[in-house]
């Protein structure tokens, strides 16, 4: 994981594809355009696990966890209607504990 202070921030706070790519460039001294392919690369293979029904776990970061919810019976909270829930899977991103550590910490 990068340091910290190597770490170029946006405006709004929110790490991107380009930010990651730009920090693969810097650290490991590959082109801008290999930097780029190998995020795009490793995105990739995360979403194709994904869509495939596998879970997605990184040794100190965390795991991106997929869950199958049954349908339910929901209400509209303007109405008061009671809706049928279609039954489907949902993503869910469950940090480390190191991660959360860090997080903690401040960094």
């Amino acid at each position: 994981m990068a340091d910290a202070g190597t770490i170029r921030q946006s405006d709004a706070g929110t790490m991107t594809r380009a930010d990651l790519a730009d920090i693969v460039h810097r650290e490991i001294g590959l082109s801008r355009a290999e930097s780029a392919n190998i995020v795009e690369r490793i995105l990739h293979h995360m979403c194709a696990a994904l869509a495939h029904g596998e879970n997605v776990k990184i040794s100190g970061f965390g795991s991106f966890i997929l869950r199958d919810k049954g349908e339910r019976i929901g209400r509209n909270p303007k109405t008061g209607v009671e809706v049928p829930i279609a039954p489907r899977r949902v993503l869910t991103f469950r940090a480390s504990q190191i991660m959360r550590e860090r997080i903690a910490k401040g960094g």
